[in-house]
């Protein structure tokens, strides 16, 4: 499984299609353990763009504090899961209370 994770200040961004860098974050969920971690640049902004090039990436799940809701349709029409709400932490804490089922998910910041 691949999660991804958009970055500011090696943060979790509160704004998804504005960020310059993801975090790219290869799981087993099974044993629930982190294996890889690689921060990628992200495409020049264009609306639409990002959930194919996530897709190409091979990610499986998005971890956003805002996201528009045209981008989470696009997303979760590529087969990508898209948690939204998420607080501004570093992406290693995100991802293990997802894989725990512990990430609280708060309200989506992004109003478009």
């Amino acid at each position: 499984m691949k999660i991804a994770i958009p970055l500011a200040n090696g943060r979790l961004s509160m704004h998804f299609g504005h960020s310059e860098y993801f975090a790219l974050i290869e799981v087993d969920p099974g044993s629930k353990k982190i294996l890889k971690r690689t921060d990628i640049q992200a495409p020049p902004h264009q609306p639409g763009l990002l959930p194919r090039w996530m897709a190409d990436q091979g990610v499986n799940v998005v971890i956003a504090g805002g996201m528009g809701q045209r981008a989470i349709s696009l997303f979760e029409q590529l087969g990508i899961r898209v948690f939204f709400g998420a607080p501004a932490d570093y992406p290693e804490n995100l991802v293990r209370d997802y894989l725990e089922g512990t990430l609280i998910q708060g309200p989506n910041v992004c109003d478009h």
